[in-house]
């Protein structure tokens, strides 16, 4: 037996080392072996053919398929785990603690059956990078450009969120230190810079940074809020008393504002597809992904339970100002490194997506060329300057980016999964009575996708509405404190 082995999986060929174990080699899906012998001299670089990258050889190009299998656990756990799950305690207060859990659980059930189907469809479309590529094989072109726009602009204006939320902890950190437009450029720049790094495998630990301070600030927040005499939204003076509900009858409006905001904590399907493409082990894919949604709502549940049990009605906003001004600072300060995170990988997906567009089947692709460099840097600057122009422009953004929110999560994490399924499996010709099932199954998905899709947008539509008549508006490039630590 020689020391190297070729196997085969669906998405590409690679090699794999005797002493990564048998278990690294056959992951979940992986399928026979095609090839045993020596496939390269010694000292010779290890050279990959991929159905999206070409050929990859790490001593002339990025290593594109360097993404090892718990560095994809982070990466998709982190592009979830943010500061939207500083929502979930205004959840649960919304509908009530016993309907918010199931919430919570029927919504890691839904996109947990997503991210698998999508596994699924690339192992059948390896060719497939990101939802672009997706939008191409259901429609051809004009599908490419419906739903590679709509993937590309969301990411680019996501990005200019989190330069807001990085602005937002950098004033509560320094009490409003100095004008707010400085505090979003210099997060634009370190966006810009983190995003840059041009693999996914080199970005983890990026990844893996933010997703630490994330729970770190998690833990802290829900630790002081459980120590404190009382909430910092409860009245400071006289008595007062925490009203935890474990049943509430929200509003039509409410009660789909609060599934949507509990939707969007797990709204990272649409970036899965990029992480199978980079991984060295894709048949592995399905293993990271539950180990990831199991994590995601264990998190959730905890930490929305628990902040919720001790603040009830009076759940500040931003929510980590809940345990009053000293730990505000404190846990927005844990939390920077995490927020210093989150950007760069939306838009390092949205730069790669278009970076594919453009160099996708020439020799610049993996190769370091001038035009290699000069496209991705270029475009990394570019998409780095409109996000930064998104958010400083756009009178009512947060209310805007709500609405693609709602379109987004919608349309990429519930609805076009369904659709996979039923591209790939609707024209078999056994049909049992599990087909039958999987029929029904993805038909109540499309069904919900299409539901979440209309009132989640005439939600935020609503919203935009109503914030623009009554004046709820953000100058352009303010200097105003946004982060409440300031009474104007």
């Amino acid at each position: 037996m020689s020391h190297n082995e070729i196997y085969k999986t669906n998405n590409a060929s690679a090699t794999f080392d005797h002493d990564q174990g048998i278990e690294d080699k056959l992951g979940d899906d992986a399928i026979d072996v095609v090839e045993v012998n020596d496939v390269r001299e010694p000292g010779k670089p290890q050279v990959i053919k991929d159905a999206v990258w070409g050929e990859v050889n790490p001593d002339e190009g990025p290593n594109y398929r360097g993404l090892g299998f718990w560095m994809t656990f982070i990466l998709a756990t982190k592009t979830q785990v943010g500061l939207g799950v500083l929502g979930l305690p205004a959840v649960f207060n919304t509908v009530g603690l016993i309907p918010g859990l199931f919430l919570v659980l029927g919504c890691a059930i839904l996109t947990g059956w997503c991210n698998y189907q999508l596994g699924k469809f690339k192992v059948n479309h390896p060719e497939a990078y990101s939802m672009g590529d997706v939008g191409y094989i259901f429609f051809g072109r004009t599908g490419q450009l419906i739903w590679g726009n709509i993937y590309a602009v969301t990411l680019i204006l996501s990005a200019g969120s989190g330069m807001l939320a990085l602005s937002v902890a950098l004033n509560a950190v320094t009490v409003h230190g100095t004008c707010t437009v400085v505090f979003v450029a210099v997060a634009a720049i370190i966006v810009a810079i983190l995003s840059s790094i041009q693999t996914l495998g080199k970005l983890g630990w990026v990844g893996f940074v933010g997703f630490t301070s994330i729970v770190l600030s998690l833990i802290t927040l829900a630790v002081s809020v459980g120590i404190t005499d009382r909430p910092a939204a409860a009245p400071q003076t006289g008595p007062f008393e925490i009203t935890v509900k474990l049943i509430a009858y929200p509003t039509f409006i409410q009660g789909v504002s609060a599934f949507t905001t509990v939707l969007w904590a797990y709204g990272g399907s649409n970036h899965f597809l990029s992480l199978i493409s980079e991984m060295r082990q894709p048949e592995r894919y399905q293993r990271a992904m539950l180990y990831s949604q199991v994590v995601i709502t264990v998190i959730y549940v905890v930490f929305g339970t628990v902040v919720y049990h001790f603040t009830g009605q009076y759940i500040a906003s931003p929510a980590l100002g809940s345990a009053g001004p000293l730990m505000k600072r404190v846990c927005y300060g844990i939390a920077l490194p995490g927020l210093m995170c989150g950007p760069p990988m939306a838009l390092h997906l949205g730069v790669k997506y278009l970076f594919v567009q453009i160099l996708g089947g020439t020799r610049h692709l993996a190769k370091h060329t001038t035009v290699h460099r000069v496209t991705w840097y270029g475009l990394a600057a570019g998409c780095a300057s409109l996000s930064f122009l998104s958010a400083e422009l756009i009178p009512v953004f947060n209310n805007f980016l709500s609405l693609l929110g709602a379109l987004v999560v919608s349309l990429f994490c519930i609805m076009t999964t369904a659709m996979m399924w039923f591209y790939d499996n609707y024209k078999t010709p056994k049909r049992t009575r599990g087909w039958y099932i999987m029929v029904v199954v993805a038909g109540a998905a499309f069904i919900l996708g299409v539901f979440t899709l209309g009132t989640g947008m005439y939600a935020s539509i609503t919203t935009i509405v109503k914030s623009v008549k009554a004046g709820n508006t953000t100058a352009i490039f303010s200097c105003k404190d946004n982060s409440g630590s300031v009474k104007h």
